[in-house]
Parts: C-alpha cells; sequence; structure tokens
C-alpha cells in the first residue's frame, strides 16, 4: 500500500520535468535495444545510429558522447574545455554555479566560474566584456570559456540576436562558448529555430543536450560542433566513470526520441501546457509572473501563506527565488486536468488569504 507522500507523486506534479516517466518512444526503443546482446561502451548499433541523427538534426558533422546525468555533462564539457588556470564566465543563477556542488571547478582540477549579471537570468555580450576585461594580469584565472544556459534556469531565452553578439565578444578575446541545454528542445520549439541555428551557426561549441528532462530515464548528449575540442574527451568520460558498459541503454531512448520526432513533440506539449497554465494563473487577482514565460516554466510570486497551503495539499514545487517566488514546471505528460486542479487550489489559496 502507498504512503501518503508515495500517493501524491503517482499524479502529475510541477515541481520539476525531472519528476515526470519516461516517454513510450523512449522506452519502446529501450526495450528493442533490450533484445538479445550488443558489443559493449558503445560500440553498438544503437549508439551509431543515436550519433548519426544527432549530426543529421544539426546539419553538421560533429562529435557526440553519451553520459548520465547533466552535472556529469556540463563539468566534463566545460573541463574538456580549460586548463586547472582558467576561468569560465557564467550567469549567477547558472546551474553550473547554483546547483552542480562545484562538479565543473572538481572535473577541471579548479577552474574557477566568474559570475555575470543580467536581466531575466542572460549574460549580455557587455556584461561578459566587462568580465574579461576586469583583469588581465598573471595572478587572476584567465578567462577561457562562457558557459550559456539555453533555456536559463529562470525560464527565458537567449534570441539568435543576442547569441551572436556573444559570439563576436567570444571570437575577439579567444573564448570558447559552452551551453548548456538542460532545455533545449523547449528553446528550439519555443523559438522556432533549428537546432544549428541556436548553436554553432551562433558560435557555439560544444552543447550539453539533456534528455532526462525530455522523457528518458537518463542520459545526456554531449555535442562538440568543434571537432578539435573533442580530442581524447572519451578517455575523459571513461575516467570519470561516464562511459556506460551497456551504453545502448543510454543511447536507444536517444534514437526513439530523434528517429520518431519526440524530442519536438515532447517539448512542444510541455511548453504549450505551460503557456495554458500561465494564462489561467494569470486570470486569479494578485498573481504577479516574475520572469517571461518562454519556455516551459512559469514563475509566479505567492503569498507565503498560500504557499504553505498548497504545500499542505500535497503540491510539490520549487521556491527558491525569495519567500514569495515559485517555480511551476510542466513536462512532457503534464495533463490539461491536472493543471486546472492545480489552478483551483491557487486561486483558493490566495483568496483565503
Amino acid at each position: 500500500m502507498l504512503t501518503d507522500h508515495q500517493e501524491q507523486f503517482v499524479q502529475e506534479q510541477f515541481v520539476s520535468d525531472n519528476s515526470s516517466g519516461i516517454c513510450p518512444e523512449a522506452l519502446d526503443y529501450l526495450l528493442k535495444a533490450n533484445q538479445g546482446s550488443a558489443p559493449a561502451y558503445g560500440n553498438d548499433i544503437w549508439t551509431q545510429k543515436a550519433a548519426d541523427h544527432f549530426r543529421e538534426l544539426f546539419e553538421i558533422d560533429c562529435e557526440i558522447f553519451f553520459v548520465f546525468n547533466g552535472t556529469a555533462a556540463n563539468s566534463l564539457a566545460l573541463a574538456s574545455l580549460c586548463q586547472s588556470y582558467h576561468s569560465v564566465i557564467c550567469h549567477e543563477t547558472a546551474h553550473v554555479e547554483t546547483d552542480e556542488c562545484g562538479a565543473p571547478e572538481f572535473a577541471s582540477n579548479g577552474s574557477k566560474l566568474l559570475l555575470g549579471k543580467g536581466e531575466n537570468g542572460k549574460l549580455s555580450a557587455e556584461s561578459i566584456e566587462a568580465i574579461v576585461t576586469k583583469r588581465n594580469d598573471i595572478h587572476y584565472p584567465k578567462p577561457k570559456v562562457i558557459s550559456l544556459t539555453q533555456a536559463t534556469e529562470v525560464g527565458t531565452l537567449y534570441s539568435i540576436e543576442e547569441l551572436l553578439a556573444i559570439q563576436a565578444v567570444a571570437e575577439q578575446y579567444h573564448l570558447k562558448i559552452h551551453m548548456d541545454g538542460a532545455r533545449f528542445a523547449n528553446a528550439v520549439v519555443a523559438m522556432n529555430k533549428s537546432p544549428a541555428e541556436l548553436t554553432w551557426k551562433s558560435g557555439v561549441d560544444v552543447l550539453c543536450f539533456c534528455g532526462t528532462k525530455n522523457g528518458m530515464a537518463m542520459g545526456e548528449a554531449i555535442i562538440f560542433f568543434n571537432r578539435q575540442l573533442a580530442e581524447d574527451f572519451d578517455y575523459r568520460c571513461k575516467q570519470a566513470g561516464q562511459l556506460a558498459s551497456k551504453m545502448r541503454f543510454v543511447s536507444a531512448p536517444w534514437l526513439g526520441l530523434l528517429e520518431t520526432g519526440a524530442w519536438f513533440k515532447n517539448a512542444e506539449h510541455a511548453n504549450r501546457c505551460a503557456a495554458y497554465l500561465e494564462s489561467q494563473l494569470l486570470a486569479i487577482d494578485g498573481i504577479e509572473v516574475m520572469f517571461p514565460r518562454q519556455a516551459n516554466a512559469v514563475f509566479v510570486k505567492l503569498p507565503p501563506a498560500a504557499i504553505q497551503t498548497l504545500y499542505e495539499k500535497q503540491w510539490q514545487f520549487y521556491t527558491f527565488i525569495g519567500a514569495e517566488g515559485v517555480r511551476f514546471m510542466c513536462s512532457w505528460n503534464s495533463t490539461q486536468a491536472r493543471i486546472d486542479q492545480l489552478v483551483a487550489d491557487v486561486r483558493s489559496a490566495v483568496q483565503g488569504q
């Protein structure tokens, strides 16, 4: 019999797209890959086909590596771009700064993160240049990489124009560009741009493309558009414990997303649900949106008492931007019916204050 705590997760929640299950396409290909035997360590047909589909999707002959999770993807990718005496420029709210327990610094043997400010969770070309030119003496870690998050930690998007402006600064100061694509699929859908336009055509050298939040059980793809930067990266993955012996169980679900188009469909659904959720919340008097809703996250301000009421009704969500800030995240399996339940409880909690 399920406990009360277990029961609340049987119903769909809005705490994170990490909470959702495996989408049918990913699960189908996982089960197909489980038939019979296959060569280990990525030498299987599933991994080869998934890599080839990424090359087709991004319209370029890139290098692809599969790892278990986003922290490993970001940390190993950044470490491949830096020496220990280098630094990485990122936004002060970036996941590599706030939520990866120092893993980027650990993986690179000490590369420092230099934090920049910017409205709506985004670095600007100007803020990057200010950091780069602040000091150039040997006593300060030399800037080497710009790390961008698309979509950002507050659910906003870098436009093509913003990416090209950042690329110009990167070229001027000989910096590489890393993109944390935890919700890259959602960005592609929202902006109606091709994956190529949002990455290597805008100066991105390496992308960490998330599968977990897009309907997989686990698995991220590290995509090097600049293939020279991928030299010996397979050894780095092995050393870090990220080389799966049964790699097909990571890559086959990716193939399921790519070959069927589910990666796009899942993101499209999540974004559409978030747009609906936002519209319903804004119909409640006193609800204030904190950031522009551009992908699959909705950030709103709620009175502390209302937040507590929602917790008591077994709703799960993050409250990490001030005492009144709440994030609701939609995913591939969000439903209108469950959104309506949430909105009804929010309305009751807010109006009861």
